[in-house]
């Protein structure tokens, strides 16, 4: 038996939070193939980030938003990632890490490799855990894998001897079980075309470019209508054209849906174009999350003007200065940085202010000054 199937089955049987609600295997074959598509079978699951209609996306008061502690939709709490050192000592990753997020908030996470980044996302999905500290989701502390939770990799991981069709009706198969075989192809369906793929339904990951692959797996991932969207630098192995276009899809699919979002970028643009909160982290090892830069950027900001915005350099040369020379130096700069109290930086805003999980409060930032907003 190939090792891709014994891996498939594992996943299945073994996975901790998956156990008790998927069970078994889904079809051999892709469901619904041969079968007609009636439109009355087109019923798509609840959503689990609904926003009111009163404009709950908009950003908050100036005030109101002070405040970590409030709306917190996801919440990492003091968690620390550890490894055993040569010595016989430990080596810290990073330690007594606070960071939350609203629902339907886009975040994401810049930093210079080995500061932990994508060791945070697999906390976010369960896939490994923290040596210290917890991490909440929609007031649930995460125990192991959950399909609340779908992440997005590097590369595609895709089942290659499954269609389109296929990968993304296996993943709806593995949430609702007691679904008949039209109703999980409609559903999965509704995802291939949100992404862009009609017409290549039954087309294999081999017969796939790597940006049709890559929406393959946004597919599969929206398809079990998550809480949270993990992504690990999803789009970093496509070439620069297609790179912009499914960074194109997936902030119209986020900004339709109110899909909360976490992500880990190295790339600054790409952040400042789809994230509303840009989490800094230090170097490793003994990484920290320095500043929480909020996109003074308008919501419905497109790719072809965004340079034009007079707060667009701003925000980037802040950004920047921060990975190629405060970043290093950020322990000696800044001796009594508090992780539970990250400054938040708000370009065109008349000062640096500080967000407490405890409470709300303005400060000064030693070594740091507030960023400018001239061209």
């Amino acid at each position: 038996m190939r090792d891709d199937v014994l891996h498939e089955r594992r996943h299945n049987l073994t996975s901790p939070r998956l156990r008790g609600e998927v069970g078994s295997r889904a079809p051999g074959r892709d469901p619904g193939e041969g079968a007609p598509l009636q439109p009355e079978h087109i019923a798509a699951a609840p959503h689990p980030n609904p926003l009111p209609a009163s404009g709950a996306r908009e950003r908050a008061s100036f005030v109101e938003s002070l405040s970590m502690s409030s709306d917190k939709f996801i919440s990492i709490e003091a968690i620390a990632k550890r490894y055993p050192g040569a010595d016989g000592g430990e080596i810290a990753v990073f330690e007594n890490l606070w960071l939350s997020m609203a629902r339907g908030e886009f975040g994401c996470v810049i930093g210079h490799s080995g500061c932990g980044k994508t060791t945070v996302l697999n906390i976010l999905a369960g896939l490994d855990q923290p040596s210290e500290g917890t991490v909440i989701v929609d007031g649930q502390a995460i125990e192991g894998t959950s399909l609340d939770r779908a992440v997005i990799f590097q590369s595609h991981a895709l089942l290659p001897w499954r269609t389109v069709l296929g990968n993304v009706a296996y993943a709806v198969t593995s949430k609702w079980r007691d679904w008949d075989r039209t109703k999980v192809k409609a559903h999965a369906q509704t995802f291939i075309d949100l992404v862009g793929l009609t017409g290549a339904e039954h087309k294999r990951p081999s017969e796939l470019s790597g940006g049709m692959k890559q929406r393959v797996g946004i597919a599969r991932a929206l398809s079990i209508t998550p809480k949270i969207m993990l992504m690990d630098e999803p789009f970093s192995a496509l070439d620069a054209l297609t790179r912009g276009t499914l960074q194109d899809e997936v902030r119209r699919i986020c900004l339709e849906t109110g899909q909360t979002a976490f992500m880990i970028t190295h790339d600054v643009d790409e952040a400042i174009y789809l994230a509303d909160k840009i989490f800094l982290m230090t170097n490793g090892p003994g990484a920290v999350l320095a500043e929480i830069v909020e996109n003074p950027l308008p919501r419905d900001r497109g790719r072809i003007d965004l340079h034009r915005h007079p707060y667009y350099y701003a925000v980037r040369n802040h950004i920047v200065d921060f990975l190629v020379s405060r970043s290093k130096t950020f322990a000696t700069d800044v001796p009594d940085h508090d992780p539970r109290s990250v400054p938040i930086v708000r370009i065109g805003k008349s000062e640096l202010v500080i967000a407490s999980v405890s409470e709300s409060k303005q400060a000064s930032w030693p070594g740091l000054s507030r960023p400018s907003t001239s061209l």
